[in-house]
């Protein structure tokens, strides 16, 4: 599980600002260790690439290694980081609080949508473990059937991704929204049954409601005689 949080990816992109190069392959982050080693800090190459989502991680980042990147980039610690993120003119408490979706808020089957510029969109599925499947590309190099980890989402800011697992392989590193970052940060939490069923079926190059029209219309009707049941029985 990734437990990265808005917080987090903020600190991760301030470091490779500092150090002048994106953290991306195994030599990145072993340049980067060594770099670090010369200050008073110490951080391995594999607390790094768990922390930058290179390799999965079951757990949360440890409060000292958060201190000793914080201080890397000027502060005394992560919690000082923190609070001159929420002073900051740059930023605001909507930052904290809107425009942003965190992976271990979320439960598997969740629909999340991003876009970015110019026209970009992917409707994402929520596997649990911070990994999200495309399930829509619009206008995107990403495509259906990709899949990737990240620990959240922020309206505004870019989607910087290592890599995204394709046909079993590892794409080059990738970034959403590198002029402008994020502008569509949506997630659907209850999506229906007809819409949950499209992942099994996401191999097939037809969309499902064409290669099983009945059952999809079947499904659909029922979500929606659920809705008007409810409305009513709400309204009483």
């Amino acid at each position: 599980m990734n437990m990265s949080t808005p917080e987090i990816e903020e600190l991760k992109k301030y470091i490779q600002e500092k150090f002048g190069k994106q953290l991306k392959t195994t030599t990145d982050f072993e340049e980067f260790s060594l770099h670090i080693g010369k200050t008073d800090s110490s951080v391995s190459a594999s607390t790094l690439k768990r922390l930058f989502g290179y390799v999965g991680d079951s757990h949360k980042p440890r409060v000292q290694t958060l201190n000793l990147l914080a201080k890397y980039i000027g502060y005394y610690d992560f919690d000082t980081f923190v609070e001159w993120l929420k002073s900051s003119p740059y930023y605001n408490s909507s930052f904290f609080q809107a425009g942003q979706i965190v992976s271990s808020e979320l439960q598997q089957g969740d629909r999340v949508e991003i876009g970015w510029a110019p026209n970009r969109m992917l409707l994402l599925d929520y596997l649990g473990n911070s990994t999200y499947r495309v399930l829509e590309s619009h206008n995107s190099k990403v495509q259906p059937d990709d899949s990737f980890i990240t620990g959240c989402f922020i309206k505004g800011s870019p989607l910087y991704l290592p890599f995204i697992e394709r046909q079993g392989k590892r794409t080059a590193p990738f970034v959403a929204g590198r002029n402008g970052g994020l502008t569509i940060v949506t997630v659907d939490k209850n999506p229906p049954l007809c819409q949950r069923l499209l992942p099994l079926v996401s191999n097939n190059t037809l969309p499902y409601e064409r290669r099983y029209p009945t059952i999809h219309l079947r499904l659909c009707d029922r979500h929606k005689h659920r809705s008007r049941l409810n409305h009513r029985q709400a309204g009483r």
